[in-house]
C-alpha cells in the first residue's frame, strides 16, 4: 500500500482542503527529475506519520487547478495544509530531504 493518495482537481477538496488531519501535498510532474528523487523521501514520511499526516501527491501535468490557485511555479512544490488552511510551502529538492520534511509536517502536529 502507498504511504501516499494521488489527488486530482477533482478529489483536492474532499482529501485535503476537508481533511481531518493535516496534509502535505507534493505538485509534481513525472518527467521531474528532483521530484523523482523526493518521492522516497515522502514515502518513507507517509509512514512514519501514518494517521497523523497525509501525503497527497498532485501531477501538475493533468490537474491544473489547485496548482494555480496556490500559485506553484516550480516543482516540485510541497504546500501543508492544515484544517483547509495552507499553513507552511517549500519548492525545490532540499539539502537533506527527509529532516527538512519531517520539520516541515512538525509544524502542523
Amino acid at each position: 500500500m502507498a504511504a501516499y493518495v494521488d489527488v486530482t482537481d477533482a478529489t483536492f477538496d474532499a482529501e485535503v482542503l476537508k481533511s481531518d488531519i493535516p496534509v502535505l501535498v507534493d505538485f509534481w510532474a513525472p518527467w521531474c527529475g528532483p521530484c523523482r528523487a523526493l518521492a522516497p523521501h515522502l514515502d518513507a514520511l507517509g509512514a512514519e506519520f501514518a494517521g497523523r499526516v497525509k501525503i497527497a501527491k498532485v501531477n501538475v501535468d493533468s490537474n491544473q487547478q489547485y496548482a494555480a490557485q496556490f500559485g506553484v511555479q516550480g516543482i516540485p512544490m510541497m504546500v501543508l495544509f492544515k484544517e483547509g488552511e495552507q499553513v507552511a510551502n517549500l519548492t525545490g529538492l532540499p539539502r537533506n530531504p527527509r529532516e527538512t520534511l519531517t520539520n516541515l509536517v512538525s509544524q502542523a502536529l
